[in-house]
């Protein structure tokens, strides 16, 4: 290997590193959100819209599933929603707990990553060639830092909590 790739190669493994930090960091934000709210709380809407803290991360976890389970890998993984029900991954079921949910979350960011590290290069490209783990993780920051700060403003109207 010449010293350019070498250096290339070190470029681009640290910047894979740094994808996954700054989506951890927001993973571990929106969970963090999350812990120590009653059920209640965490299902109840918050706003106009419906969202609540609860479905907030449901939906993020059904997010994970997709970008990286379907989209990447190439898999078949079940979801809640339908042609008739597009935002069944919104919804809290009366059944579901924000531990529950938090735990479902939690798990579909395990297989993420497990998926994420199986993969050669940010370059490689999903299983139908259409975009890179790259551009996944770049949109997964987004994504999942979006509905961060949502959850945010959710958790301070539930008990004023900030910065948690």
């Amino acid at each position: 290997m010449s010293d350019a790739a070498a250096a290339d190669s070190v470029k681009t493994a640290k910047t894979r590193r740094a994808l996954e930090a700054f989506l951890d960091d927001q993973r571990a934000a929106v969970i963090r959100k999350a812990s120590g709210v009653s059920d209640e709380a965490a299902r109840r809407p918050m706003v106009p819209s419906g969202t609540s803290l609860a479905g907030i991360v449901k939906h993020l976890a059904f997010v994970e599933r997709f970008w990286f389970q379907q989209v990447f890998a190439g898999g078949a993984p079940e979801y809640p929603w339908s042609e008739e029900d597009p935002d069944a991954d919104w919804r809290v079921e009366p059944w579901e707990t924000i531990e529950g949910l938090v735990r479902f979350y939690e798990d579909e960011i395990g297989r993420s990553r497990e998926i994420s590290a199986a993969a050669k290069s940010l370059k490689q490209r999903d299983a139908r060639k259409r975009t890179t783990l790259r551009w996944i993780l770049l949109h997964m920051v987004e994504e999942t830092a979006r509905h961060a700060g949502h959850a945010d403003i959710l958790r301070e109207q539930i008990d004023g909590a900030t910065g948690i």
